[in-house]
C-alpha cells in the first residue's frame, strides 16, 4: 500500500514562511486580476521585480494582454483564462484556483500603486544585495588576471545601482541606518607582513621616497607595529630630520612602539636595516593594492549587512551604502595617484605676439588752431 506523505514527519512544516513582500505581490496581482484596467497606471514596475517565477509570469501575462471591458470582465472569465494560458507558457504549477486565491488576497484594488511601490522597494534591496555580493566575490577571486581593475568595475556597478535607487526613491527625512556596520575580518597574512617589512627597510634606506609616497597611509598596513613605524617615517620626513634605523627607533619610542616583545630595540633595528633591491614605491603599491581589495571587501560586507536587515528602509539603504562607498572612494583616489605615471612637462607654447595695447589718453590738450579772420 503506498505511503501517504505526512507533512509533519517529512519536515515540510519546517519550511520558512514567505516574506511580507510575497503577500504584497499576491495583493497586487489580485487587484489586477479583479480590475485589469489598473495595470495601465503602473509604470515603474516590471516582472523582474517579483520574488517568484509564478508571480513574474502572471504579471508579464497581464501586461501583455489588452485589458477587457469592465462590464464584460464582470460576467465572464475569458480574460482570466487567457492570462492563465499565457502565464503557463512561462512557468508550471499555476491553476485557476490560485488565480481566484489571488483575488481574495487583495483587500483593496485601489491600492495597487502602493502595492507596486512596495514591491519595487524590495526589488531594489535584492538588486543592491546582489551587487554587493558580486563585489565581495570579486575581491576574493585570486584567479582574475586584473583583479584590481575588475574589482573597481564592480564598484562602479554597485555605485550605479545605489544611484538608480536614490533616483527612483527620492530622499526624505528619517533616521539614519541603525544596522551596525560589520567589522572587517583581520587575519595574519605572512605575505603582507613581509611586504610591509621590506617597505620599511627600503624606505629607511631611501628616505626621499617617503615624500613621494603620500598616497600610502599607515592604515593601509595590516600590522599595527608596521603602521606605527610608517607613521614615524612620515613624521621624520615632514620635520626634515635625518632618517636612518637609529633615528626611526628613537621616534618609535616617542610613539609608544618600543617595549613589547615584538618591538624590542634590537628587533626593530634589524627590521629597519634589511632593505632589498626594489624601490619603496614597488612595495608601497603592493600594500596599497591589498588595502584597496580589503576595503572593497569590507564595503561589500557592510552593504550586504544593511540589505539583510528587513527593518532597514530604502532611504537608510541609500544613506548607508553611500557612506560605505565614500570610504572606498578615498582609497581608490590614492590608488589612482600611486599608479598613474607623472605626466611629462608640456612643451612651452609659442607665444603669439599680441597687438600693441592702446596707450593712455593724452594729458595735454592739442595746440589750438587759429582760424584766420
Amino acid at each position: 500500500m503506498p505511503r501517504t506523505p505526512d507533512p509533519i514527519e517529512d519536515g515540510l512544516d519546517s519550511l520558512p514562511p514567505p516574506p511580507p513582500v510575497f503577500h504584497v505581490e499576491q495583493a497586487l496581482l489580485g487587484a489586477l486580476l479583479l480590475e485589469p484596467h489598473r495595470a495601465a497606471g503602473l509604470t515603474g514596475i516590471s516582472f523582474e521585480a517579483f520574488s517568484t517565477a509564478a508571480h513574474a509570469a502572471l504579471f508579464a501575462a497581464i501586461r501583455s494582454l489588452p485589458a477587457p471591458e469592465p462590464a464584460e470582465h464582470a460576467k465572464t472569465t475569458t480574460w482570466l483564462n487567457q492570462v492563465l494560458a499565457a502565464a503557463c507558457e512561462q512557468t508550471r504549477g499555476l491553476t485557476t484556483t490560485y488565480l481566484h486565491h489571488l483575488i481574495q488576497c487583495c483587500p483593496e484594488p485601489r491600492h495597487a500603486p502602493a502595492y507596486a511601490r512596495i514591491i519595487e522597494e524590495e526589488y531594489s534591496r535584492r538588486l543592491l544585495r546582489a551587487a554587493a555580493h558580486r563585489l565581495i566575490q570579486t575581491t576574493l577571486d585570486t584567479s582574475l588576471p586584473h583583479r584590481v581593475a575588475t574589482t573597481l568595475a564592480e564598484v562602479g556597478t554597485l555605485t550605479t545601482v545605489v544611484n538608480d535607487i536614490a533616483t527612483r526613491f527620492p530622499p526624505h527625512s528619517g533616521p539614519l541606518p541603525r544596522t551596525p556596520a560589520s567589522t572587517p575580518v583581520t587575519t595574519r597574512d605572512e605575505a603582507a607582513g613581509e611586504e610591509e617589512r621590506l617597505l620599511l627597510a627600503t624606505a629607511t634606506a631611501r628616505p626621499g621616497s617617503v615624500q613621494r609616497m603620500r598616497w600610502l597611509v599607515p592604515g593601509d598596513l595590516t600590522d599595527p607595529l608596521h603602521a606605527g613605524l610608517w607613521q614615524c617615517l612620515i613624521t621624520l620626513t615632514r620635520r626634515g630630520t635625518p632618517i636612518d634605523p637609529v633615528t626611526v627607533l628613537w621616534e618609535a619610542q616617542h610613539h609608544g612602539l618600543v617595549g613589547t616583545e615584538a618591538a624590542e630595540p634590537r628587533e626593530l633595528l634589524g627590521l629597519l636595516s634589511e632593505p632589498d633591491g626594489c624601490d619603496p614605491e614597488h612595495w608601497g603599491e603592493q600594500i596599497l593594492q591589498r588595502s584597496l581589495l580589503a576595503t572593497a571587501h569590507h564595503t561589500g560586507r557592510r552593504i550586504e549587512t544593511l540589505t539583510d536587515d528587513p527593518a532597514t528602509t530604502t532611504y537608510q539603504l541609500v544613506v548607508g551604502a553611500r557612506r560605505a562607498l565614500a570610504n572606498l572612494s578615498a582609497v581608490r583616489v590614492r590608488w589612482h595617484h600611486a599608479t598613474t605615471p607623472p605626466q611629462a612637462n608640456a612643451p612651452e607654447r609659442n607665444r603669439i605676439s599680441a597687438p600693441p595695447r592702446a596707450g593712455p589718453p593724452p594729458t595735454t590738450a592739442p595746440p589750438a588752431v587759429r582760424i584766420p579772420r
